[in-house]
């Protein structure tokens, strides 16, 4: 079976294991971008887009730890 191009926001969801409001959050303050199809204006993830935000996400937690790790202890 061919993968699917677009994700709706519960198959993100559950790709990322989060709930549909958290979901949703990220796609309307812009983090995830998606895009509104059809006449209710359902969102849609591509799939590309998606693993595109998962690898930025690993490089900022491992970027934060770093300068956690390099800061002096208080």
């Amino acid at each position: 079976m061919a993968e699917r191009r677009f994700l709706t926001l519960a198959d993100v969801g559950e790709v990322l294991n989060i709930s549909s409001s958290q979901t949703y959050a990220l796609v309307r303050s812009g983090e995830l971008p998606a895009i509104q199809v059809g006449g209710r204006g359902q969102w849609r993830v591509e799939t590309r887009v998606l693993e595109e935000y998962i690898a930025k996400a690993y490089e900022k937690t491992a970027s934060a730890l770093r300068t956690e790790a390099d800061s002096p202890l208080v």
